[in-house]
């Protein structure tokens, strides 16, 4: 790769390939269970393919700073493993019926089973992180878990009610923020960083966290169900206001308040249609508002690598903010 340019995705991807393809094997290994029901819904839900961004993370984290073991594959997978158990609840909270294009897993295999699957998951994680004997590490999950459902939490508090853009930030942040950056922190510990090295990193992943957030919730807003591989404007019908829709309600009409507020209450579009809600957001430029937040927070995350080393996992790190934005699933 040039010293002057971001990769391509295809530089990136060969730079990472040997540890993605270790990474999946570790995945195959860890979550396999003597209760067959486990392993089938772990291995439906590692075959429903997902982009590895929190292991690639980790990867690279550590690689920049000089570490290449093999606890950055297994901490990759514990990663993945962490973020696919909320997903497994996510779906079940709400009652999710496709994922990636596919059958949810609870729609196949029962909310009962799955909940108690991606319990299963998240102690995996931990009996796989404990083989590492460092107590950073499991500080690190243990924060990480703890944010996350508290997280979902107080989203379930807020479903159906409008938030301000504060709470908006503090619920990604921890739904989704909080394991982009602690898989960026979790490789500087592999790699003995200085506490300079690791808020680095941690503040680039908190970033891009973030602005992955944002984009999602935008493309379920703008993007059409083949290429989300579940239904329009999801989240607002579950009850969720997301950045663009907090912009309009904030600076639309008393009539764009109240069509967005009745979609929230009625948790359908039966009596506001999505069209409408489109017309809002366009109306008042919500989704370019959405847009350039996450520009600015992909800005903010090259900002945070400034301090380190140039080398190749540096411009691979700022590849991912331009990759996170320009994504249309």
């Amino acid at each position: 790769m040039s010293t002057f340019t971001v990769p391509t995705a295809r530089e990136v991807f060969e730079l990472l390939r040997e540890d993605l393809v270790a990474v999946e094997q570790e995945l195959g290994r860890d979550a396999a269970s003597s209760v067959s029901t486990i392993t089938e819904i772990a291995e439906y839900l590692r075959e429903g393919g997902g982009k590895r961004i929190r292991p690639s993370l980790l990867l690279l984290a550590a690689h920049q700073l000089d570490y290449f073991g093999h606890s950055a594959i297994r901490l990759g997978a514990v990663v993945e493993m962490v973020h696919t158990a909320t997903l497994v609840h996510d779906d079940i909270i709400d009652g999710a019926e496709t994922r990636r294009g596919r059958p949810s897993a609870n729609t196949t295999w029962g909310s009962e089973k799955c909940v108690l699957a991606g319990d299963w998951l998240y102690m995996q994680a931990f009996k796989v992180a404990l083989e590492e004997r460092n107590l950073r590490i499991l500080d690190l999950l243990i924060n990480l878990t703890q944010q996350m459902v508290e997280g979902e939490l107080l989203q379930i508090q807020k479903l159906g009610k409008m938030v301000s853009e504060a709470e908006y930030y503090d619920l990604i942040f921890r739904k989704t923020a909080c394991l982009f950056s602690i898989s960026m922190r979790l490789g500087a510990v592999l790699a003995s960083a200085t506490e300079a090295e690791e808020s680095a990193l941690g503040a680039f992943g908190r970033a891009v966290g973030l602005t992955f957030q944002i984009v999602d919730d935008v493309l379920d807003l703008t993007a059409t169900e083949e290429v989300l591989g579940k239904p329009v404007a999801s989240d607002l019908r579950e009850g969720k206001a997301t950045l663009a829709v907090v912009h309009a309600a904030d600076h639309g009409t008393a009539a764009d308040r109240n069509a967005i507020r009745r979609v929230l209450d009625d948790r359908s579009f039966e009596n506001v249609s999505r069209q409408q809600i489109r017309e809002i957001l366009e109306r008042n430029g919500s989704v370019e508002y959405a847009m350039a937040a996450a520009d600015r927070y992909a800005e903010q995350s090259r900002q945070a690598l400034a301090p380190l080393a140039e080398s190749e996992f540096k411009r691979a790190l700022l590849w991912v903010p331009d990759f996170v934005v320009a994504r249309e699933k």
